[in-house]
């Protein structure tokens, strides 16, 4: 089975988050929601406080697929300002492991040149952060094993990518169909 991590901090956008652990799961693909506060509660950029499954500081990310950065503010900054996140997103670039995030998150793969002549997309206050990207205003890229999105109203969007590149297009579209979603 597939394993993906969310990474949350203070300050994430909730519906971003959420409808990404929420379409993972429906597909049976294995999503860890992480907290990089050293607290297992972490409170949205809309005061929604979610209980993560793990904190960062003991999980085992050995066995991870996947990177999923939610956008929000300050949510980003905050994942931004943890290094040890920083040092995670850089490893799995380089080990060709899968990379997402969306909104404002793109920005940090902007920030640390894994957008690099890539299609990417984001928040568009957040465009002018993607360094080396081809932008687009499409609500979703996928480019090689980076993914990126432009907000909350693509989040049902982002999941069903991130659901296509661990179970195929066929996959996606028919959870698609399970939520009466239009694609």
């Amino acid at each position: 089975m597939s394993r993906v991590c969310i990474f949350l901090a203070d300050g994430f956008e909730e519906i971003e988050a959420l409808t990404v652990v929420d379409l993972l799961r429906r597909s049976e693909i294995g999503i860890a929601m992480v907290s990089i506060t050293g607290e297992r509660v972490v409170t949205g950029s809309h005061g929604i406080a979610v209980h993560a499954d793990a904190l960062f500081e003991e999980a085992d990310f050995s066995g991870t697929d996947m990177l999923v950065l939610p956008g929000g503010m300050p949510g980003t900054k905050n994942l931004e300002a943890y290094e040890p996140l920083m040092e995670l997103v850089d490893t799995f670039y380089k080990e060709d492991r899968y990379v997402a995030a969306i909104c404002a998150a793109p920005r940090i793969l902007g920030h640390r040149g894994i957008l690099k002549g890539r299609k990417a997309c984001s928040y568009p206050d957040a465009e002018t952060h993607l360094d080396g990207a081809k932008v687009t205003r499409s609500s979703v890229e996928t480019d090689g094993r980076v993914i990126t999105s432009r907000g909350m109203g693509c989040a049902i969007d982002f999941g069903l990518a991130i659901v296509e590149a661990f179970q195929g297009r066929e996959a996606a579209d028919i959870l698609a169909d399970k939520i009466i979603y239009s694609r």
